[in-house]
């Protein structure tokens, strides 16, 4: 039987709609039927977006083409507030958040980040990858979202300043602090008698270079990729809070996608990301002496006193008011008694 190329055209076409591409017409170049954005607020440099883009190459081969993951990164679809509604209307599909502001939607998610509660890296991955973690991808599923079951590393934040460093819960009184859009920091840094301005991190540099703050807090990987050492004079390692990136997904854009491509893109999304905590820990412990040879002034505190003043400000009792007994259980059960 011959068929006219009209008629062979058509049954392209159909194929095409039906969502299922033959291999043949992927070899010839054949356009993804899913081509689907991915943005981040970090640098092009920073761990994430080189496991990004590497996961975003296996995911096209081993679905033969049809799935296209594109990286947005470096804040270039907005700031975290914008990408994160425009991940909720179906503006872009994937978006990494961190808890800490996905909180503003889902209360649950800032929990890892209460001050000074995890004390190492073993301890995180205990609570994020176990019962914790589990608590806080229920909650944001409820939010109609879709959640990849690790969550990446931002790592632990600490504390840099253009006028003093920081050695105790004193130095923070009156201080100048930017923090992320999210009431856990303000929180905690008013705890402390400080001054913190919520600013969003496109902003951040410029706000450190003309004095609207004297400081900020981050991992010392973005420190680092985001050049903040251009415009700090201290570093001190509080460790004061752990920070990690939920990879979140658009429900509607998520089940449009066959089980099976969804099946390939959730396992990638995961591999990357536990490769990426490793190179988040690599990374940083690496930085100090790289950070100091660009004229960071480093101290290391004793974080007890820090913790105690938090204790005796009731910023942990408001906390556990906030998440609930259920949720505080689940913290405490990881890194021990904190109210």
């Amino acid at each position: 039987m011959s068929f006219s190329r009209r008629a062979l055209l058509k049954a392209s076409a159909a194929t095409a709609v039906m969502g299922s591409v033959g291999a043949p017409f992927v070899a010839r170049g054949q356009q993804a039927e899913f081509t689907y954005k991915y943005a981040n607020n970090l640098p092009d440099t920073h761990p994430m977006n080189a496991r990004a883009k590497e996961m975003a190459e296996a995911i096209r081969s081993e679905t033969q083409g049809r799935f296209d993951l594109q990286i947005f990164p470096n804040n270039q679809l907005g700031s975290d507030t914008d990408m994160l509604s425009q991940l909720r209307s179906g503006g872009i599909e994937f978006f990494t958040l961190s808890g800490l502001i996905l909180a503003t939607l889902v209360p649950a998610a800032s929990i890892n980040g209460i001050g000074f509660a995890f004390p190492d890296y073993d301890t995180v991955w205990k609570a994020m990858d176990g019962e914790l973690g589990a608590y806080i991808r229920g909650e944001i599923t409820k939010a109609n979202l879709v959640v990849m079951d690790r969550i990446w590393d931002n790592g632990f934040r600490e504390t840099t300043s253009s006028s003093k460093p920081i050695n105790g819960p004193d130095d923070f009184k009156g201080f100048k602090i930017r923090v992320p859009v999210s009431p856990l920091w303000t929180s905690m840094f008013k705890a402390f008698d400080a001054a913190p301005a919520s600013i969003n991190f496109s902003e951040v540099y410029s706000a450190l270079q003309t004095k609207i703050v004297e400081g900020q807090e981050n991992p010392l990987a973005i420190i680092s990729t985001a050049k903040l050492y251009e415009v700090q004079k201290f570093c001190s390692l509080t460790n004061h809070m752990w920070d990690g990136f939920w990879f979140l997904a658009n429900k509607r854009a998520w089940e449009k996608v066959p089980e099976d491509i969804r099946a390939i893109v959730a396992k990638n999304i995961n591999a990357a990301g536990v490769k990426e905590r490793d190179d988040v820990a690599k990374l940083n412990a690496g930085l100090r002496q790289e950070l100091a040879g660009k004229g960071l002034i480093f101290n290391q505190p004793d974080v007890a006193p820090f913790r105690e003043k938090l204790r005796s400000a009731g910023f942990y009792a408001e906390w556990k008011g906030k998440y609930g007994d259920q949720a505080w259980a689940l913290l405490e059960k990881s890194v021990g008694k904190l109210s």
